[in-house]
């Protein structure tokens, strides 16, 4: 006999609760219809024009990383990387600090950031790209998705075989 009542009681509460809520969501919708009839009105009114583009705000310190660098005069190295994709890394001898990379017809600036581990690692926060180099490798990833871009990537040097690049030892 109770759990009939504790029914009842949940019954009765939803229907109250979604009694209260309709009025508050077709009042929404209508508020939503008005601001879209105005909007097309507006439209009409001004036929041949387009509708200008927001500006995107970019903050001073991501100007330098959203700006496509210039790599006149700098050293350039390509990789060959798995899955056929390809990187270019430009550096610039009198800057350390900085480097450019081509990924999917893009030029993007990356930033050095320290590591304990030795490994070559630049980021660019902007477009979440990072890459990190070691001797026998490099990768790129995108710390937005969590994922990696390329891997496997090798320059002409690091293609060599291991033993055409030091000397045979055997005497």
């Amino acid at each position: 006999m109770s759990l009939s009542k504790l029914f009842l009681a949940c019954g009765i509460t939803l229907g109250a609760m979604t009694t209260c809520l309709a009025p508050v969501s077709h009042a929404a919708e209508a508020k939503a219809e008005a601001g879209a009839q105005k909007t097309s009105a507006k439209a009409k009114k001004a036929p041949g024009k387009k509708a200008a583009a927001a500006p995107v705000a970019v903050a001073p310190e991501d100007a330098e990383e959203a700006a496509e660098p210039g790599v006149e005069g700098s050293t350039v190295v390509d990789f060959d990387c798995e899955l056929g994709n390809k990187i270019t890394i430009y550096q610039n001898a009198s800057d350390e600090h900085h480097i450019a990379l081509r990924w999917k017809k893009r030029l993007h600036r990356l930033t050095r950031v320290g590591t304990t581990t030795g490994a070559n690692r630049f980021e660019n926060k902007l477009f979440g790209l990072i890459w990190i180099g070691i001797p026998a490798k490099g990768m790129l990833l995108d710390s937005k998705q969590n994922r990696q871009l390329a891997n496997e990537c090798r320059n002409a040097e690091q293609m060599k075989p291991a033993a055409a690049a030091t000397p045979a030892t055997q005497g």
